[in-house]
């Protein structure tokens, strides 16, 4: 099966509501079957992807659209690191 059989049913499955693609990256996506409101950190030394409860995230002070448009989803990805261990004595 070629890539593009792939990524054209995927694309289909996002078109009818079943997935979400978050792109974290230009050229790097992830497809979501959690299509629910939510948001996620992105652990940017592993790739992982995990959800944040659409709830536990506020954004205030949003632009206005411009002309003929409107705001349909507001999507935020927070990038973080695993902590480096503690320093010993």
């Amino acid at each position: 099966m070629s890539f593009a059989t792939v990524y054209n049913t995927l694309h289909q499955f996002i078109e009818a509501g079943l997935l979400r693609e978050v792109v974290v990256n230009s050229g790097h996506s992830y497809f979501d079957t959690n299509v629910s409101d939510h948001h996620h950190f992105f652990f940017e030394d592993s790739g992982r992807l995990l959800d944040i409860p659409g709830e536990h995230v506020a954004v205030s002070g949003l632009p206005k659209p411009p002309a003929g448009a409107v705001i349909r989803r507001v999507d935020v990805i927070i990038r973080v690191d695993r902590d480096p261990a503690p320093a010993t004595d």
